[in-house]
């Protein structure tokens, strides 16, 4: 079976590639393995160069790889550049601050000297998605490389060409041969990659499934996993909010990447006395929005990913108005070729519906109207999700006196969740375990060593 990469936008093939035969995989592992010996000793110096260089390859080169992402999963072409600078963004501050963050920690105690030190674990396999298929890879590779690890990438199999540019990207920085390599090899594989007795560590951002199997896989063998998977994000709009600037934000917040991001804005929590001003300035903002050629400057809103995902999203949509839901825009695929469906909002959406209870991945905003402000938490906690939180208050002790009763990896307030080297990023409950980026990112995949002298 070769993997097909598909435009979206058309349905054209655009390429085949070979799988790799298990031979392949082999040889893959145990370079990593052997290139780690001589990586795990590289001085940070020569790394940062190295990252330094793959930061500016992809600005150089942002049109070829922005071009890449647009072509197999369907992004608008203005958001895969920002996707591109935002992957040179990582590489540049994690070469500016890796050493900092791994240096030795003095700790005292009954020792003459005793001190932490963070040592690499080895080769980790990465398990990613279609959706940021550049982001979702650099924001592990970055720390991860940096730390003195060597990776395996098995990249969603609808995304190979995007897969092996990345790769291209650390080989022309000078990074080792065996230091970055993308494994093209079904999900099927995936198992006898973990158990691999040179692989030490996995990482996964997708589906909960997914997550599941390859956490399940690696606790038999007790390696080390990281998982960032669904969310189901509240959009919280308190009655003392910003209206017109949480509706507008919200437009975004639901549509990036046609609504098909794990921290998209997906449940619409509206106080009763805003919701209808609300809903009038969200649905212009979503109205106004060019569905179309994702190629094209002006498109905001281009083809879903794949022709699955589309038929999943219009099921809970059509679902949740059978059981009650009122359909106020959209709720239609798009007469026209390639995997297109418009921006869709459902209002009165209730516990025991779809699009309250599962991930909506795709272009469909669920709305859901409270009383008051405990109520509002109520329902925002109310799944089983725990990714990101956006809240709308123009209160600051309002904010702190909601914050900490959120029950989510990151909450925003008043503005929309999203992913910053700076920061740490990550979910509880089904949204997965673990942190991304940041120092409490870059120490995931390090052995953090306890050092005592007398």
């Amino acid at each position: 079976m070769s993997f097909t990469s598909v435009n979206p936008a058309t349905g054209n093939i655009l390429e085949e590639f070979s799988p790799f035969e298990a031979s392949q995989t082999e040889d893959a592992i145990r370079l990593a393995a052997e290139t780690f010996r001589s990586w795990r000793v590289t001085s940070m110096e020569e790394r940062a160069a190295m990252m330094r260089r793959a930061a500016a390859s992809l600005r150089e080169n942002v049109d070829t790889h922005a071009r890449a992402m647009t072509l197999e999963m369907g992004k608008p072409i203005t958001q895969s550049r920002a996707e591109a600078e935002k992957c040179a963004w990582v590489c540049e501050h994690y070469a500016e601050h890796a050493a900092d963050i791994l240096a030795g920690e003095a700790m005292p105690s009954d020792a003459s000297e005793s001190y932490v030190r963070f040592d690499p674990l080895g080769v980790v396999l990465a398990v990613m998605p279609w959706n940021f298929p550049f982001w979702q890879v650099f924001r592990f590779a970055a720390p991860a490389l940096m730390a003195g690890n060597t990776a395996l990438l098995k990249h969603a199999s609808n995304v190979p060409r995007c897969a092996l540019l990345i790769e291209e990207i650390f080989r022309e920085a000078g990074f080792p041969n065996g230091c970055f390599q993308t494994l093209l090899i079904p999900s099927s594989a995936v198992s006898a990659v973990i158990d691999h007795p040179d692989v030490v560590a996995a990482t996964l951002t997708g589906s909960e499934h997914a997550g599941g199997k390859v956490a399940e896989r690696a606790g038999m063998r007790l390696k080390k996993t990281v998982l960032e998977l669904g969310g189901s994000d509240p959009f919280i709009v308190l009655d003392d909010a910003d209206v017109d600037a949480a509706a507008s934000t919200g437009a975004t917040a639901r549509m990036l990447n046609t609504g098909q991001s794990c921290i998209a804005a997906k449940r619409f929590i509206l106080h009763d006395a805003i919701a209808d001003r609300f809903l009038e300035r969200f649905l212009d903002a979503l109205r106004g929005m060019k569905v179309g050629d994702p190629l094209e400057e002006d498109t905001e809103i281009g083809p879903m990913a794949r022709e699955d995902l589309l038929r999943e999203l219009d099921a809970q949509v059509r679902r949740s108005v059978d059981m009650g839901a009122e359909l106020l825009l959209g709720g239609a695929r798009l007469d026209r070729p390639g995997v297109f469906y418009p921006a869709t909002v459902v209002a009165g959406v209730r516990a025991g519906m779809p699009m309250y209870e599962e991930e909506t991945f795709g272009p469909a905003a669920a709305v859901i109207r409270v009383r008051d402000e405990e109520e509002a938490l109520y329902i925002a906690n109310d799944t089983a999700f725990g990714l990101g939180a956006s809240l709308w208050t123009r209160d600051r002790a309002r904010a702190e006196r909601c914050i900490p009763r959120i029950e989510a990896g990151s909450v925003f307030v008043n503005g929309l969740v999203k992913s910053d080297p700076r920061l740490p990023f990550g979910g509880i409950g089904r949204s997965g375990y673990g942190r991304e980026l940041s120092h409490y990112g870059i120490k995931e995949f390090v052995n953090i060593k306890t050092i005592w002298m007398k």
